[in-house]
């Protein structure tokens, strides 16, 4: 625990202007990011007695191992950077929105010849129209089912749009009415565009004119004795009806406004935002966070107008913002606000009417949410802690192991020999921190000396890490922006876990003691007894089986083994499909591509002559000799085989090539999105 007397700037060398300041552990990893009208005044709050700063505070304060600042010139600029930094840096104390996920928009994707409807995530694109957000992406659906019969427009992806187009059949929608089939021309682009845009209008609000429509033209239908037509107009209407009843109106004046409630206590706060479009409750969102100072709620609220409008622009951000609390002071975020959206944006606090009572109601919401959350965090909490202590009294450590990361090796009969390293802090997983390792050092499988070389890599790596950035150093450490980040082994754990028994914890320990790092415990979890090895003891450690520890150990040693062998599938998965072809020089994809076409497989493009590859558009006497060289030389690649039945797929059968679309390959793991390879 540091002493923040340490490392506290001397007098006078702090500005007395606007600046965004960063507190730093002794592993030089950014903790906290703050902003200040005066920075002086500010940070001058943190160094004052222990006992009289708020305990959050003073664990930061102690936490933390050196302090520095950039001075800008207005709080507008103060409060973006501040936002910026949070966003690259995922300060470990600041306000945490812990579920703050990508939530769903109802998606019009007006950019396309043929535009789609659809639920889409993430970065807003150019060109396209949203509509929420939406708490859950099954009230999306549900509301588009009930307008297609009244607005049939597209829904589906490129592939199914191509497909359809190219067979001249439309896919089921297309049959059943919920779709006016583009794809097979039923409809011009045109007339599909104007639906489109009618879909989009109704969905803006604007939907007692169209209605109004719908009814003339269902009575003129009947009094032209159309009934059969009259009753699909009938139906239309009910649809709508439906489809508006989920959003009835709360503000009368067709107001567009985000209301924001905070409910708090004193060390947690929930937010609630209710989404006002076109006078209707458009979705919802919630987070809850953790107060890491004494901070008010307009504080609170400050950073929540940061999380929702900090990625925003244009009309997502709307035109009004109630709120129970304004920041202090107020003017440079409305400021930032009005930038963000490109014209003013009021914000304030409802006095009266209707917008004060609908305010009231995502209050009450966001009490449920605090009350929701505790109970379920009391618990939550409390199993961790309770996992992370027995852990610590079994393998006799000093204190409970916060960072904990754990190894695997995964191989196929000694080929593709591949590591894993998961990370769990505070005893979740840290998925941004998982690496994967190909063993370079040797070919074959031996299990043990795979984790000596792993650990002896990555601890390599930290320790190159620690003498980058000064760590070492006698002295003040003077760091660039860039080179002060955490880098990707500059963290090192508490605890390491091996999967497997004695042999390979010794392989750990053994290639940290060559490092010199004794610092670090090492433990490994054999899978047969779940027993728990030390490299010190001839004996195992066994943990009850009702052991919240064991079951975290056990959490951790099967989420490696779940990120070792889905790497390993992967990398086996690319062998199999490689191709003589690939070794070729000069011959690109689109050449493979037309001679596979050609002769319909590899084992055929084998036995073809010279003269008969030469038939394939593009493909010289040249190129053909060096094909046929290389198709002559090469060994016949492995049969690719189906898994689920045990199949060997002969590449007569297949009809495709190793290495192109339409291989059936062995099937393994989604592609893992997390980790690097190293």
């Amino acid at each position: 625990m540091a002493d923040p007397s340490s490392y506290r700037p001397r007098p006078g060398e702090i500005p007395d202007s606007p600046g965004v300041y960063r507190f730093r552990d002794e592993h030089r990893r950014v903790i906290y990011v703050g902003k200040a009208k005066s920075l002086r005044q500010r940070l001058a709050n943190y160094f004052q007695d222990l006992a009289g700063l708020h305990p959050r505070t003073r664990t930061m304060v102690t936490t933390a191992a050196s302090v520095e600042w950039t001075v800008v010139s207005t709080e507008v600029e103060a409060l973006q950077l501040e936002y910026t930094w949070i966003k690259e840096f995922d300060p470990r104390f600041n306000v945490k929105y812990r579920d703050d996920k990508s939530y769903p928009y109802l998606a019009v994707t007006m950019n396309e010849e043929f535009p789609r409807v659809q639920v889409m995530r993430g970065q807003k694109r150019k060109g396209v129209r949203y509509f929420g957000p939406y708490s859950h992406a099954w009230a999306i659906r549900d509301t588009v089912d009930l307008l297609l019969r009244v607005f049939p427009v597209r829904t589906c992806s490129a592939g199914v749009f191509k497909n359809a187009a190219r067979t001249g059949r439309p896919c089921l929608l297309g049959y059943i009415g919920k779709c006016s089939a583009p794809c097979v021309a039923r409809i011009s682009p045109e007339d599909h565009r104007e639906l489109a845009e009618e879909f989009c209008d109704f969905m803006a609000g604007r939907t007692g004119a169209y209605l109004r429509r719908l009814e003339r033209q269902m009575m003129e239908a009947a009094e032209e004795m159309e009934y059969e037509r009259a009753a699909r107009l009938r139906d239309d209407i009910e649809a709508l009806k439906r489809a508006m009843e989920k959003n009835a109106v709360v503000l009368t004046d067709a107001t567009d406004a985000d209301l924001i409630a905070v409910a708090e206590d004193e060390l947690e706060a929930a937010v609630q935002i209710f989404h006002v479009r076109g006078g209707r409750v458009r979705g919802q969102r919630g987070w809850v966070t953790d107060k890491v100072e004494d901070v008010t709620t307009g504080a609170l609220v400050e950073h929540a107008l940061q999380q929702l409008y900090g990625e925003e622009t244009g009309d997502s951000v709307p035109k009004e913002v109630l709120v129970p609390a304004l920041p202090d002071p107020i003017e440079p975020v409305q400021e930032w606000l009005t930038g963000r959206r490109g014209s003013g944006v009021s914000l304030r606090i409802p006095q009266r009417g209707d917008k004060k009572a609908l305010m009231e109601t995502v209050q009450r919401n966001a009490q449920q949410a605090l009350a929701l959350h505790k109970t379920k965090r009391a618990s939550d909490l409390t199993t961790r802690s309770r996992a992370l202590e027995e852990i610590a009294e079994a393998l006799d450590l000093d204190s409970a192991p916060l960072r904990i990361e754990c190894y695997d090796i995964s191989h196929l009969q000694g080929e593709d020999v591949v590591a894993s390293m998961v990370v769990f802090e505070d005893g979740l997983q840290r998925k941004g921190e998982y690496r994967r390792f190909q063993i370079k050092g040797f070919e074959g499988q031996d299990d043990v000396r795979s984790m000596h070389e792993v650990i002896n890599r990555r601890f390599r790596r930290y320790l190159a890490e620690k003498e980058k950035t000064g760590e070492w150093a006698d002295g003040e450490v003077s760091l660039t922006e860039e080179d002060g980040r955490p880098k990707r082994f500059a963290y090192p754990p508490q605890l390491v876990v091996v999967d497997g028994g004695r042999p390979q914890v010794a392989a750990a320990r053994r290639a940290l003691d060559e490092l010199g790092i004794d610092d670090i415990a090492v433990c490994g979890l054999a899978k047969r007894l779940e027993e728990v090895w030390l490299p010190s003891q001839d004996d195992p450690v066994v943990l009850p089986r009702t052991s919240e520890g064991l079951y975290l150990l056990q959490r951790i040693r099967d989420e490696a083994h779940r990120f070792a062998i889905t790497y390993q599938r992967t990398k086996r998965a690319k062998r199999v499909r490689s191709s003589p072809l690939d070794e070729v020089p000069g011959l690109g994809e689109a050449r493979k591509q037309a001679l596979v076409k050609h002769f319909g497989s590899v084992k055929k493009l084998r036995s073809a002559t010279i003269d008969q590859i030469q038939e394939v558009p593009g493909i010289g006497r040249k190129t053909a000799e060096t094909i046929a060289v290389a198709l002559a030389q090469a060994a016949p690649a492995a049969p690719a085989v189906n898994t689920a039945t045990g199949e060997i797929m002969e590449e007569e059968e297949s009809g495709t090539m190793p290495g192109f679309p339409g291989e059936p390959v062995s099937a393994g793991a989604p592609d893992e999105r997390r980790g690097q390879e190293t």
